[in-house]
């Protein structure tokens, strides 16, 4: 503030104009809770899935099933199902992060949840069935293994 000397003798305080700035665009946040619980259980999900698939697939080939020729390595189904993990992750991250060139992007933003949660309940459904597999005697894999002991 500066002050101007009036002609009477005393003085007035001259103010600046207060200048308004346009607001800041508000920071989204892509990875919250919400986001690190979904993902989560859809890496758990199909950690599930993998891990059920390949007991079955050992135990089937192991039991000389011959539609089993072998039994693939770990690092190789590790590699892959880390790879379309990664894919899943990245894109809901892309659709839940705001986009200012896409003219639906608020729509589109609230439903990133929606795959993730839909293949969720798939994997689990897939280690489920996986889990109830039966053997060639008709016997679940538990009841398969407490038969071969």
């Amino acid at each position: 503030m500066r002050s101007e000397v009036e002609p009477s003798g005393g003085y007035v305080s001259a103010s600046t104009p207060v200048v308004s700035l346009p607001d800041t665009p508000k920071a989204h946040r892509v990875i919250d809770k919400k986001f690190i619980f979904v993902m989560g259980a859809l890496g758990g999900a199909e950690s599930m899935r993998f891990t059920t698939r390949k007991l079955v697939i050992e135990r089937e080939y192991a039991a000389g099933a011959p539609w089993i020729t072998s039994v693939p390595t770990n690092r190789g189904w590790v590699a892959k199902y880390s790879a379309l993990y990664a894919t899943e992750l990245l894109v809901a991250y892309e659709i839940k992060k705001p986009h200012s060139w896409f003219p639906g992007d608020k729509v589109v933003r609230r439903l990133w949840w929606a795959y993730p949660s839909a293949m969720s309940a798939i994997h689990i459904k897939n280690a489920v069935g996986n889990m109830r597999t039966q053997g060639p005697g008709g016997c679940t894999s538990a009841e398969c293994a407490m038969q071969l002991q």
